[in-house]
């Protein structure tokens, strides 16, 4: 569902006119193979935290406004954790829309993920989905693959799947933009706790957070057939979000035409 630059390393001084990097973006030193790690246990912990959350709040209250209730707000402290964590690892993305706006933004000759790094960790992230889900249902005696029969394939869902991920990489890359990297895991888990009430989709704004929850027929789960509609709409979302970002973060120019820093 998120990424956060290093967070030891978000702050800049004055005098510092580099290039920033994009969110998301980590030291030299760090080990792509850390960083894959880093990816596939944070989202693993991300979805065991939405998918086991969700079956506690159904055990616990038959009030779907409480379970909601339940299910957002141990997503949000899991969430800001998880970012603080691993973000100097490997940037915290646990999501492939962030990565794969990381990605393009690298091309467009800003600061990103190559296309290898692209290639290892969006993998890692669905093959973590799909563990953490596999946790929860383990953890709370439920079968431990079982397709969820919660379809979510109405066009206002989907709609509310646009939104919910726009906002996501709006929030991120705009962070980035004005070198406020450090506030991410506060700003990130908090998005996130309110995308979950204010779209009508409960903000999955994540492929692959989408693709594990379909193991999983529970309170997070939803349907396979509906998961091909979500990701799709989650990637326009991202682009919609990337638009916006060159829209309101828009750089100034200096007198002779060169970009300010």
């Amino acid at each position: 569902m998120t990424a956060t630059e290093p967070v030891a390393s978000g702050a800049i001084t004055p005098a510092d006119t580099s290039p920033q990097p994009a969110p998301g973006a980590t030291a030299p030193r760090t080990p792509l193979i850390a960083r894959a790690a880093a990816e596939l246990v944070g989202t693993a912990a991300l979805v065991a935290i939405v998918v086991g959350s969700g079956i506690q709040a159904t055990e616990l209250t038959d009030d779907v406004a409480l379970q909601l209730l339940a299910n957002s707000t141990a997503t949000v402290f899991g969430l800001g954790v998880l970012i603080a964590l691993l973000g100097p690892v490997s940037g915290a993305h646990f999501n492939p829309a962030v990565t794969l706006a990381e990605w393009w933004t690298a091309r467009r000759g800003g600061a990103g993920v190559s296309s290898l790094e692209l290639a290892v960790h969006v993998p890692s992230q669905i093959a973590g989905a799909i563990a953490g889900a596999i946790l929860a249902d383990a953890m709370f005696g439920e079968p431990l693959v079982k397709w969820s029969q919660h379809d979510r394939s109405a066009g206002n869902l989907l709609l509310g799947e646009v939104v919910a991920t726009a906002g996501l990489i709006l929030l991120i890359f705009g962070l980035a933009r004005t070198d406020r990297l450090r506030f991410a895991p506060v700003a990130v888990a908090s998005y996130i706790g309110a995308a979950y009430w204010f779209t009508s989709s409960t903000s999955f704004a994540n492929p692959a957070v989408t693709i594990g929850r379909a193991f999983t027929d529970t309170f997070a789960g939803i349907a396979p057939a509906s998961v091909p509609g979500f990701i799709a709409m989650q990637l326009i979302g991202a682009a919609a979000g990337l638009a916006l970002v060159a829209v309101i973060f828009m750089r100034g120019r200096t007198d002779s035409g060169t970009p300010a820093a």
